[in-house]
């Protein structure tokens, strides 16, 4: 039973919360004391920064890539860029590496800091911003008008729960996700599509896809021309994929437990009815990889044979450098966070896209700013941003065990995540494995994808691609600037320290989709026929067509 105080604290939190982007209070305040305490004990070091010469604005990296450019070289536009760097640097300094501070705070304080920059920057003003001067009076104003129309009317979307203008452009099952196949189950948690064959024939082991129930699944399946899961079907691959649920409060009591159960099992169990006999290529993307590794890790320890290959793209096994993102995992932020996801019941998708914004504010928040509403422009979206603006939410226990769990205790790396009352151990998976990391990747950095390679001895393939978390993904055979890198470590074989991987491998032009749909194919048996949609005859009959149900709830 709920104590009164306990819902009076709660109401609180989220009100702090909602003010605030989830931020603890608490947190801030922990780090900005200790920080303070230990500066203040340490006058010759202050003394030692106060006497300390800036560099010339030449000879340091801007911070504030907008800052470059021939528009910034004349006066006074160059005197805002050298006064706003020298400042930069002199805060940056004055903060970093105060010894004693903890390491985490220290990371918070100068994190905070960089927010604090980015936001003053000249870049964001009218007055000192070279482009929005020479289209104010190029346009008698008109850019101010226009984009404070725009500006007004992306906040009263917002406020109003409603997607960002042109996202109408790319609805599912009839602009994006459009490969066809079948939902040939559908339980409290997920549905799982088959997707119809292309091809007279396919390989022998079909292709589960596990997308992270953070954003749709449908990242994976966006317009037909840069689809990889059209593509791996159009490669004669039978390909299965998972579709969450997008929860609300009467779902906050599903756990990481439910999501193994409901999500990868019962869809192996489902697979297995229609293709009896057929192992399985499993392949996890994000959290959806994360979670993947932890039923494959369960299923080693079961005997449970019915994978063929692990591929996990851009996810974290191991949380100890999970890059800034792990500056809002602490106690602190963690007990805030759950109090805010007890009275919800959830963490909304504008909560969580808040955190993620704010990792590359310059770039998220600031300059589509600027764009909008200081230049009067508006970007059209394409199909990758309007799938980023269909988010989700995270069910209270299930974000709670995620980040108590994996982020905070490192339990999967360290071999005490419980699945079924029991340990699992990265170690036990014997399975070829194709590992992929994006070189930009803010939300799960390729160095820390990287260290899966330290926990398990399988044979092991990674591949380094350009781009970020998702944009790397995303990366179809003719896309403009793309190149990877792929490195093959046998089974047992001496482990790879990252920059020894950096400077063994070769650059390869072009997307590592074929690279992977040929490791897969070398994997596979023999071709055969493909398979019936679903099996009627032993109870999976198809429900409607793909894309379904789910990944239309909003």
């Amino acid at each position: 039973m709920t104590r009164p105080h306990n819902e009076f604290d709660r109401l609180l939190h989220a009100a702090w919360g909602r003010l605030g982007g989830g931020m603890s209070p608490a947190a801030l305040m922990l780090a900005w004391s200790d920080w303070a305490i230990h500066f203040a004990t340490q006058p010759g070091r202050g003394a030692s920064l106060a006497l300390h010469q800036a560099l010339p604005c030449a000879q340091a990296q801007a911070h504030d890539p907008r800052l470059t450019g021939d528009d910034w070289a004349p006066w006074p536009f160059c005197a805002y860029r050298e006064a706003f760097e020298a400042v930069g640097r002199r805060l940056l300094e004055l903060v970093g590496d105060v010894p004693g501070v903890d390491r985490h705070h220290g990371q918070l304080v100068a994190f905070t800091v960089r927010q604090w920059l980015e936001m003053v920057s000249p870049a964001n003003f009218p007055a000192t911003h070279p482009q929005v001067l020479k289209k104010t009076a190029a346009t008698a104003s008109m850019n101010l008008f226009t984009g404070a129309l725009q500006g007004t009317q992306d906040l009263l979307r917002g406020a109003l729960g409603m997607p960002p203008d042109g996202a109408e452009k790319f609805r599912p099952g009839h602009e994006v996700a459009l490969t066809p196949g079948k939902v040939i189950m559908r339980n409290e948690l997920v549905e799982l599509i088959q997707y119809a064959p292309a091809t007279p024939t396919v390989h022998a082991e079909p292709v589960l896809v596990i997308s992270a129930w953070i954003m749709k699944y449908y990242v994976l399946d966006l317009s037909p021309h840069n689809s990889l899961i059209r593509y791996l079907v159009g490669q004669g691959h039978t390909v299965f994929a998972v579709s969450w649920k997008n929860p609300d409060a009467s779902d906050a009591g599903f756990g990481m437990d439910d999501y193994l159960r409901l999500g990868i099992r019962a869809s192996l169990d489902a697979i297995e009815t229609v293709m009896p006999g057929h192992r399985v290529h499993a392949l996890g993307y994000c959290l959806g990889g994360t979670l993947m590794a932890i039923a494959a890790a369960a299923m080693a320890r079961d005997r449970d044979d019915r994978l063929a290959s692990l591929s996990l793209l851009a996810a974290q096994t191991d949380f100890t450098e999970p890059g800034e993102i792990g500056l809002f995992i602490d106690e602190s932020q963690l007990a805030f966070l759950e109090n805010i996801m007890a009275h919800q019941g959830f963490l909304g998708a504008a909560q969580m896209a808040a955190a993620f914004q704010s990792l590359r504010p310059g770039e998220l928040i600031w300059a589509p700013w600027v764009r909008t509403w200081l230049l009067g422009e508006r970007p059209a979206l394409n199909d990758l941003m309007a799938w980023n603006a269909d988010g989700t939410r995270m069910p209270y226990r299930m974000h709670a065990d995620y980040l108590r769990s994996l982020f905070l205790d490192n339990a999967l790396a360290e071999g005490h995540y419980l699945v079924d009352g029991r340990p699992v151990s990265l170690g036990d998976i014997d399975l070829p494995v194709f590992l992929l990391g994006t070189r930009t990747d803010h939300v799960a950095p390729w160095r820390s994808v990287y260290k899966f390679s330290l926990l398990c001895d399988a044979e092991l393939s990674f591949v380094l691609t350009e781009g970020g978390h998702n944009a790397g993904i995303v990366s179809e055979p003719g896309h403009a600037h793309r190149s990877f890198r792929m490195l093959h470590r046998p089974r047992h074989g001496a482990y790879v320290a990252p920059d020894e991987f950096l400077d063994r491998s070769r650059e390869v032009d072009g997307s590592w989709w074929p690279a992977f749909q040929q490791w897969l194919a070398a994997r596979s048996g023999p071709r055969r026929r493909a398979p019936t949609m679903g099996a009627p005859r032993r109870g999976l009959a198809a429900l409607c067509d793909a894309p379904g149900t789910y990944v239309l709830v909003r």
